[in-house]
């Protein structure tokens, strides 16, 4: 969890965001500024890890609520989580806003673990948690949605243009490849702990290149759209919205072998 707005400024900064969508259920402000969303009944409604939606970059927390919809409906208990100040500052402070964030949904749950599903920047966030802050013994699985896991040039467009280094945006320059940030989120093992890691990409990514930079090494699932889907066209945003991308994500909560159906919607 970088977005149009790079493009229609040529910044690369603004990369991870998604478009506001009508939400279902009523926004409500964290202490730390976040936004969450949540539907009222899902709370119990299954006996599985609660599930937590993690937004990218400029990602605001109605835009994931079509994912999120599609989760309860499988009968997941589901809320979203939109980074703090959308996600532009440091990554590592919001991690840890968000490490508060998954006690509060356990508390309220009950449950010992959560799932995390998460877009673009928010990959980044989930896995400094992860590795930084403690979450392995929180969650049970991480599926991260064309997240740059190893960086992307598009970040360094800006630069490219004479707009400035990300023009200041702090977590796009930390996206850059090969940035001190990056550099150390993946020395050593890129899956710690007990997780399972799966990942998503496709080739059609506009904004995620190399898109061989969403995936992860040590053991984490690698999952290419297009490689038992070639004709599937799916872009950067379209990984939360897509129906081959979500059966792909219920095959990683379900712990059941990767298996896309080529044909969802």
């Amino acid at each position: 969890m970088l977005l149009r707005k790079i493009l229609v400024t040529a910044t690369a900064a603004a990369a991870l965001l998604l478009p506001a969508t009508a939400a279902t259920a009523a926004p409500a402000s964290a202490p730390d500024g976040t936004v969450t969303t949540t539907a009222s009944t899902g709370i119990g409604a299954s006996a599985t890890n609660p599930v937590i939606v993690v937004g990218g970059l400029s990602g605001v927390a109605v835009a994931y609520e079509p994912l999120a919809a599609r989760l309860r409906g499988d009968g997941h208990r589901v809320s979203i989580y939109q980074l703090p100040g959308l996600g532009l500052g440091d990554i590592a402070a919001s991690a840890r806003s968000f490490s508060g964030y998954v006690a509060q949904v356990r508390a309220a749950t009950g449950a010992a673990r959560v799932d995390l599903v998460a877009h673009s920047e928010g990959g980044l966030v989930s896995r400094y948690y992860l590795k930084y802050l403690g979450g392995t013994g929180s969650v049970g699985r991480l599926v991260t949605l064309g997240s740059p896991h190893y960086g992307t040039y598009v970040a360094d467009i800006a630069k490219f243009l004479g707009l400035g280094d990300c023009i200041g945006i702090v977590a796009c320059q930390q996206m850059t490849i090969g940035s001190a940030f990056l550099n150390d989120l993946n020395a050593g093992d890129d899956t710690p702990g007990a997780v399972r890691y799966t990942t998503v990409r496709t080739l059609q990514d506009e904004l995620v290149r190399p898109t061989q930079n969403a995936t992860l090494a040590d053991g984490a699932t690698n999952v290419l759209i297009q490689t038992p889907c070639p004709l599937r066209i799916v872009g950067h945003l379209g990984l939360v919205l897509d129906g081959t991308t979500y059966t792909v994500i219920q095959d990683a909560l379900a712990d059941r072998a990767i298996t896309p159906n080529c044909f969802a919607v």
